[in-house]
């Protein structure tokens, strides 16, 4: 009986191959670091109190890292995203205090709201062919100025407050700010809305058509248009879930605090990319996935509050977070040019 031998071109990648060409093995790798350096430096840090303490601002900034991590694989960049999610809360508490609205009625004009600006920053991008980051910088200014602007208008001051008043307000805030018990811990709603969106997003990329549509315009764009990829759809279609992220985000925030200040999410657009970017994401598009931003969301969570449980002087934050954004980058290159090593 004559013994076939495989040929060694049609070979299928080995599994421990696989894993050092996915894009979130440098998050991963960081996780776990960061999460045994806190843990050692204080036992609260991994105790399940800890772990809810650290998961709750990831889970809000995890929703947002995974829709721009989506639109950072489709070659492009929201810089207004963070102001966005105060815009759509101020909407929300403003319709229901001001106005009387049910909470429910408001939040849909918040999202109606939201993507309209996501649709117009799309369009903007694909018609005029000016990057991204110049359309959407000019959209942030302008909803900093309107959101500043009309909340003086209206109230005499920066902020909206009184929600829990409204009609509607309760059951809205079961389901998006509420807290769930598991083992005598309280975990906030918004982990499981960010688990389920990064495992929904997951499953775009790597299981459906759009998932390659979005790869391919982030991979190059005349290139995709080629091949049939409708390119301006998809983009326009990216704008808009990173919208409808800072809304739900925007919702959140102002469910929990019920009261939204003026400059709410400004500057957190950077945190945004810094955790895409941790998570595997490439500047240049193209390339990434949601678990890694996810991960890179945990990465931020853990040390937000680490730094916290361990003590420290919380001026340290922003330098971690730059050490990470550097050191993540450096590996994310590495994995990359590893990648295409393999698939030559």
């Amino acid at each position: 009986m004559t013994s076939v031998i495989a040929d060694e071109r049609i070979a299928g990648a080995g599994r421990v191959r696989r894993l050092l060409i996915r894009p979130e093995l440098g998050s991963v790798v960081g996780a776990i670091a960061v999460f045994a350096f806190f843990s050692a430096q204080s036992p609260v840090f991994r105790s399940a109190d800890g772990v809810a303490n650290w998961l709750d601002p990831a889970s809000t900034l995890g929703i947002m890292a995974v829709a721009i991590a989506l639109l950072m694989i489709g070659g492009e960049f929201d810089l207004s995203a963070g102001v966005l999610t105060g815009t759509t809360g101020l909407v929300m508490v403003t319709l229901a205090t001001e106005y009387g609205w049910n909470v429910w009625a408001a939040m849909l004009a918040g999202l109606a709201l939201a993507l309209a600006i996501g649709f117009a920053n799309g369009v903007l991008v694909v018609r005029t062919k000016l990057p991204s980051f110049i359309v959407t910088l000019g959209t942030f200014l302008m909803l900093q100025g309107l959101n500043l602007g009309v909340t003086k208008a209206l109230t005499g001051t920066v902020q909206v407050s009184g929600l829990r008043r409204a009609e509607g307000y309760e059951g809205a805030r079961a389901l998006l700010a509420g807290s769930v018990s598991a083992g005598g811990v309280d975990f906030r709603v918004a982990i499981f809305w960010w688990i389920g969106l990064t495992a929904l997003a997951t499953w775009i990329l790597m299981r459906t058509k759009a998932g390659n549509w979005i790869f391919a315009v982030g991979g190059g764009e005349q290139a995709a248009r080629a091949v049939g990829v409708p390119a301006a759809r998809t983009k326009i279609a990216l704008f808009m879930v990173t919208a409808t992220a800072a809304w739900l985000v925007g919702s959140i925030m102002a469910l929990r605090f019920t009261s939204v200040q003026a400059s709410a999410g400004i500057g957190q657009e950077f945190i945004y990319i810094i955790a895409a970017v941790i998570g595997g994401c490439l500047l240049t598009g193209g390339y990434g996935s949601a678990i890694g931003a996810s991960i890179g969301a945990v990465i931020f969570g853990m040390a937000d509050k680490g730094i916290v449980f361990a003590g420290w002087d919380a001026d340290w934050f922003k330098f971690f977070l730059g050490a990470m954004l550097l050191l993540a980058t450096l590996a994310n290159r590495l994995v990359r040019r590893y990648a295409e090593e393999v698939r030559r």
